[in-house]
């Protein structure tokens, strides 16, 4: 019998190379680095590792190569203690990233799909309806193709379980899987791309959540180190994020939304959710990498939010 859990993300994972450089190159323009490193992870797998840091029992479904990067990742998934019977190999490559991080800590991110293409939507609705049930939480994004997205929400919804939605990069998305975001997450650039104008700064984000609330169940507006604008019904309230210096923003977008999932799967309402998550992204910005820089539970102050089984 398969083990449920809290969190299940659907999503997902790749071999991340990065390099750190000086500026950020225009385009034809070449620059030369410095320090290049290699890492783990994908917005699924960096979302899993998240929420499986503070406590939730967590597992991902995902899509590997058989080949040392997958491996490289499903050990780096278990060792952050994320269950993963369902990251399954495939004969397509591991998905890879490439990434350039600025000395501001801002980043330009190209990814090449390889396996993450092959999630396919039957067997993505069987995991979910078979490893959570309420209170459990879902989590997916956009990184992986359309329809295993759209069975997943689906199949969350069915379970009775929320689903929680990070429409990152943008897709368009059709209004009867709009309806069941529990929240949605986007930030502004993403946000913009659902309303049709630009969303820049905390004041048009909680004009932008009062609009998009009465499309999904809740939403989550994030305004990077400004923190974040919530609503759910007729309740928009701004969750302000402490100032830090930023040494590299990649996956604080990942390190919000775990977090997130991680409180609502332990029965935290949804502001103090996102109070949560806020405080997860601002740790992960000063530090370097994606997973690497994910906090613990006594890192941000908090106790584990589940007993681990």
């Amino acid at each position: 019998m398969t083990r449920q859990v809290d969190v299940v993300v659907v999503g997902s994972v790749n071999r991340d190379y990065v390099c750190r450089v000086g500026i950020l190159p225009e385009p034809g323009e070449t620059v030369l680095g410095g320090e290049a490193s290699v890492g783990s992870g994908g917005k699924g797998g960096n979302q899993a590792v998240a929420a499986s840091l503070l406590g939730a029992r967590t597992a991902l479904v995902a899509r590997v190569g058989r080949d040392d990067d997958g491996r490289a990742l499903a050990k780096d998934l278990a060792d952050a203690w994320v269950d993963t019977s369902e990251v399954l190999p495939t004969p397509a490559r591991t998905g890879m990233a490439f990434v350039m991080v600025d000395a501001t800590g801002e980043n330009s991110i190209v990814v090449a799909p390889g396996a993450n293409e092959l999630l396919e939507p039957r067997t993505t609705s069987r995991a979910v309806r078979a490893l959570i049930r309420p209170p459990g939480v879902m989590v997916t994004q956009a990184e992986i193709p359309e329809d295993a997205f759209a069975a997943a929400v689906r199949a969350a919804d069915e379970v009775g379980c929320r689903a929680v939605v990070n429409l990152a990069p943008f897709r368009p998305l059709a209004d009867e899987l709009l309806a069941l975001c529990d929240p949605l997450v986007v930030n502004e650039s993403e946000a913009g791309g659902l309303l049709g104008h630009p969303v820049r700064g905390p004041e048009a984000a909680r004009a932008a959540v009062a609009e998009l609330a009465g499309r999904c169940r809740s939403v989550v507006v994030t305004v990077g180190a400004q923190g974040a604008v919530v609503g759910q019904g007729a309740h928009v309230e701004h969750v302000e994020a402490e100032p830090v210096t930023a040494v590299d923003t990649t996956g604080a977008g990942d390190a919000f939304t775990g977090a997130l999932a991680a409180a609502l799967s332990a029965g935290a309402d949804l502001v103090d959710a996102v109070r949560l998550g806020v405080r997860a992204g601002t740790f992960a910005v000063q530090r370097r990498g994606a997973q690497a820089s994910f906090a613990r539970g006594a890192e941000l102050g908090v106790g584990p939010l589940h007993e681990r089984g």
